[in-house]
């Protein structure tokens, strides 16, 4: 049983651990790839197909693997029990794309390369990269001040959307199904790998190019603001950077769920487009103090969540802002990592400081946070309810354009690139 059926004939194929392969292409045996599954069973006689390995199959792949594997599957042909398994076309491509540097600096740095396609290891899938999202780390990252973590690729980008065409041993996930991922790593390429459980479908409605734009934001939104920040309906909720792919997310989702929004952008126009994105307050924080702001807006009450992503100086004035019983979230350090902070107020008034990063997390930890907004969010994107604000989208190749664009300061909203 151990042959392939390809242009060049029949041939034995091992694969790892001594199994051998049998190879059928679908245009081989000549059925449509699209109907494999069903004629597969009906020109060979398969008796039993588990519903895993019939949603891989039927995936629309050119590629149908049997592996005698006797003891794990119990799908029979005649006296030969075997598994199917799916071989998709990224698998045989050996290079792709990628946008990397070598050694830290402005935009200029990052330059195109070809690399290995990288393969999916045990609950891992590979994505055929559509889009990409650029946030602020993977500029961080290219600046020299936040490095991978361990294991992570050294390729910037945290988010992606794409195909998925292969399947780590274990993944729960299908071939050709459209998701969006958060990554640690590799985004800025033409295939990345993802943790099947850190993926979320793509509904329909919902284009790729806006699924990229998604993850990075969305997740970090929701553990800051809604778990951490234990923001609730009716409060108020002081988000600076409104006009940020951070800022104009933590809008839309704090309206979706009954919070009052105030948000500081750096100019009248993005004051405008952050109330046209759905704060109920923009205050210019070039023009007018927010601490004095948000007093005459609250009525002195103050607000009951921070979300801040300068830090530094903006801390205590921050904390000027809170209501009694306050919490207050730090996601970045724009504007310096340390604040000098009257604790006997902190005491008083009973505030809580917190904050974290995300990449680092662990996978388990990072799976659960994705199940949660998977549960309690995704309904809305699926809704066509809740969309990312989208800036600006370049080619990958101009990722250099991108990130200068960003540090500018122009953008409003998601910043995307194109395979």
């Amino acid at each position: 049983m151990a042959f392939s059926v390809t242009e060049q004939g029949f041939r034995s194929l091992p694969v790892g651990g001594g199994l051998p392969v049998v190879r059928l292409h679908a245009r081989d045996l000549g059925f449509e790839e699209r109907d494999a599954l069903h004629q597969l069973v009906l020109r060979i006689g398969v008796e039993r197909l588990f519903r895993e390995q019939a949603r891989s199959v039927a995936s629309g792949a050119r590629t149908v693997v049997f592996v005698h594997d006797t003891g794990k599957m119990g799908i029979t042909q005649g006296s030969c029990q075997c598994r199917v398994r799916l071989v998709c076309p990224a698998m045989s491509e050996k290079t792709m794309l990628a946008m990397g540097f070598d050694a830290p600096g402005g935009p200029e740095v990052l330059r195109a390369e070809q690399v290995p396609v990288p393969q999916p290891g045990p609950g891992q899938v590979l994505i055929k990269v559509a889009h990409a999202g650029v946030n602020r780390p993977d500029v961080l990252q290219r600046q020299g001040g936040y490095p991978p973590p361990k294991g992570a690729s050294p390729i910037p980008g945290l988010e992606v959307a794409g195909e998925v065409v292969a399947l780590g041993e274990g993944a729960a996930a299908e071939v050709g199904a459209r998701v969006c991922a958060l990554v640690a790593g590799g985004g800025y390429a033409e295939y990345c790998l993802a943790q099947a459980d850190q993926c979320l479908p793509v509904p329909e409605g919902l284009s790729l190019a806006e699924a990229a734009a998604l993850p990075e934001t969305l997740l970090t939104v929701w553990h800051n603001v809604f778990q951490r920040g234990q923001a609730q309906a009716g409060e108020t909720l002081l988000v600076h950077g409104g006009t940020s792919g951070i800022g104009t997310m933590a809008i839309m989702l704090a309206k979706a769920f009954g919070l009052t929004v105030i948000t500081t952008c750096g100019s009248e126009s993005k004051c405008a487009a952050a109330r046209e994105i759905g704060a109920d307050y923009a205050i210019d924080y070039k023009a007018k103090d927010f601490v004095e702001e948000v007093a005459a807006i609250t009525g002195g009450k103050g607000v009951n969540v921070v979300l801040d992503m300068v830090s530094g100086d903006y801390v205590p004035r921050n904390l000027k802002c809170l209501a009694e019983d306050g919490r207050h979230v730090t996601i970045a350090v724009l504007g310096g990592a340390k604040a000098e902070l009257n604790m006997a107020v902190l005491m008083m008034r009973r505030y809580t400081l917190t904050g974290s990063t995300l990449r680092a997390r662990s996978d388990a930890f990072k799976a659960a946070l994705t199940a949660d907004i998977a549960q309690k969010v995704w309904p809305l994107v699926a809704a066509g309810k809740l969309r990312p604000v989208m800036d600006r989208r370049f080619p990958l190749t101009e990722v250099a354009e991108a990130h200068r664009r960003m540090e500018k300061g122009e953008h409003i909203g998601k910043i995307v690139l194109d395979m």
